[in-house]
């Protein structure tokens, strides 16, 4: 990758590690699948009515907004809200990466290397530590919702990669537009009309920039760079770089709400980042082995 896009790449996962303290404040006054619709509503307000929409199926378009934005927030959204800890989950969602490896395998036609195999084996096994450590069933329940939610992303970067070159602002403000009104429609009948009056009657300041700060440099600037880069590379390249969302998450985490970064919570994010690691660089370093025995 050239300077300039890795740069991009460490900018954006840094946004998107800090944001689960955003997401964690944001759940205090506001239910979690009205939340994520608000986040939408703003990415796509008013930019749509700027940037045209994109030249690609309304089915590409549709699965875009679906599994990026709809399907991924609200599955992580909701887990948070019942109690799993924004850095795990900032940790757990990394499992994306070897979601993405898979399903690009399945259906890009794509061949993983021994290393990426191995990176995956390894960071299953810190998602193991992690799943042991779970006490009570809302939060297992939490856990297995951030799951599917990195399987929702990885989802989302295969259609990304089938979508081809467009203006990634336009992808991202239309793909918000559609996510938001089954966002809409789904929290009313999930959450109910009390749930809405509830969080217009507690909503401050705190709420405003929770959403703010997930429409604009979280959706707007972190997506739009992201699926510029999912495009333009491989996406066994592009996908690791989250590695570097559980540091950023667990940190931040840590030092604005005060999350205990025990033991077994530092072996767990070693293991998910070794592997993560091994799937960036593991193929590179059997070559530098290779060369040297010869």
């Amino acid at each position: 990758m050239q300077p300039t896009d890795i740069l991009l790449a460490v900018l954006t996962v840094s946004i998107w590690g800090f944001n689960f303290v955003a997401i964690k404040i944001g759940l205090q006054g506001l239910p979690p699948i009205l939340f994520c619709a608000m986040r939408f509503i703003f990415a796509a307000l008013p930019l749509v009515f700027f940037i045209k929409r994109p030249a690609i199926p309304w089915r590409l378009l549709i699965a875009y907004g679906g599994l990026q934005f709809a399907g991924q927030f609200s599955l992580l959204f909701y887990g948070m809200k019942l109690g799993f800890a924004p850095g795990l989950a900032s940790l757990v969602m990394q499992l994306q990466v070897f979601f993405t490896v898979g399903l690009a395998v399945l259906v890009l036609g794509e061949r993983p290397r021994a290393a990426q195999v191995a990176g995956a084996l390894i960071a299953f096994a810190g998602m193991g530590l992690v799943a042991a450590h779970l006490d009570g069933a809302a939060t297992v329940t939490g856990f297995l919702l951030v799951v599917g939610a990195g399987l929702s992303w990885a989802a989302a970067n295969i259609v990304t990669k089938q979508i081809g070159k467009v203006n990634p602002l336009a992808l991202v403000a239309w793909g918000s537009l559609l996510a938001a009104p089954g966002l809409l429609l789904a929290s009313l009948a999930i959450e109910g009309p009390a749930a809405w009056q509830d969080a217009a009657a507690r909503f401050s300041w705190i709420s405003a920039g929770a959403v703010l700060f997930q429409s604009y440099p979280t959706t707007i600037l972190g997506f739009a760079i992201w699926s510029t880069l999912m495009r333009k590379y491989p996406a066994a390249t592009v996908a690791p770089f989250s590695l570097l969302v559980p540091v950023a998450g667990m940190l931040s985490a840590s030092l604005v709400l005060g999350e205990a970064l025990q033991p077994w919570k530092i072996m767990a994010g070693l293991l998910v980042l070794c592997g993560l690691l091994l799937n960036q660089f593991g193929g590179r370093l059997m070559l530098l082995v290779k060369a040297a025995r010869q």
